[in-house]
């Protein structure tokens, strides 16, 4: 059987939730992945359609797993140990974190490589390298969870463009450029609705003046996990200098909203 890698990384979260998975997690994985592969191939040379899983079905395999999927990346254990975290620095800046906490980080730095190349705005390239990065904290809600993190330091849009990214993904807006994603079929079903809160957030954007930017995060979202893409950080270090206020005494040490966020991603090992 032929392995579409970008598309059995996706599945799992990205390359980012790969990378910390276990040896067995990654094996247990990719036969499950083969064998839906083999079904849907089935279905296909019959003349059938993709059968996409209903939310029942979904919630059936909580108690199959080693992991709960809406935890952070940081914390995730999975069959075998979780590693030693290398040090943060003394006073820690962003750059600090992409390389000790948010590694490889390869998605949102192809969103952004993608937000760069595409002559979007500093604001939104800068929305597109954080986007997804609160994920090593928390997944659930991690467009919330990501804009508290780094709203104290950057631009009120990238701030707006972030939180509400995470409601947008579940609407299409093809004048936009975005289609609902197969990929969403399969992690939350086929027959899944958004949650009130979701789709109240939704009827709000639809008629705020900043929709676009959160809009224009997705896309840059949607087409962002290629195995194969050579990224950095480094063409976005300017952007980051003019639009990110890095304090003084580093990340989780300003006593800003959310530098215990950041001191718990520092330290995720502390006892208490």
């Amino acid at each position: 059987m032929d392995i579409d890698r970008r598309a059995f990384i996706a599945s799992l979260g990205g390359t980012a939730a790969v990378g910390l998975m276990s040896s067995e997690a990654k094996a247990d994985a990719l036969e499950h992945w083969m064998e839906d592969q083999l079904d849907e191939q089935a279905a296909a040379a019959q003349g059938g359609q993709e059968k996409f899983p209903t939310v029942a079905e979904l919630e059936a395999q909580i108690e199959t797993r080693s992991y709960r999927r809406g935890t952070g990346n940081v914390f995730i254990n999975t069959r075998g140990n979780v590693k030693k975290l290398a040090p943060m620095p003394k006073n820690p800046t962003l750059q600090d974190f992409f390389r000790l906490r948010f590694a490889p980080a390869n998605h949102v730095l192809q969103s952004a490589t993608r937000a760069l190349k595409t002559g979007m705005s500093e604001e939104i390239i800068l929305a597109c390298l954080l986007h997804d990065c609160a994920q090593a904290l928390m997944k659930a809600d991690h467009g919330w969870w990501g804009a508290q993190l780094f709203e104290p330091y950057i631009p009120e849009k990238s701030a707006f463009g972030i939180r509400y990214h995470q409601t947008l993904r579940f609407y299409a807006d093809a004048d936009a450029g975005y289609e609902y994603p197969d990929l969403y079929y399969r992690i939350f079903g086929q027959d899944y609705t958004p949650p009130p809160h979701i789709e109240a957030t939704y009827k709000m954007l639809r008629n705020h003046k900043w929709y676009m930017e959160p809009r224009l995060v997705t896309v840059n979202d949607l087409y962002a996990f290629d195995p194969n893409a050579k990224v950095s950080i480094d063409p976005f270090e300017d952007i980051i200098g003019r639009h990110f206020k890095t304090p003084k005494e580093g990340l989780g040490n300003d006593n800003s909203p959310s530098a215990h966020m950041w001191r718990t991603l520092a330290n995720p090992d502390a006892p208490l």
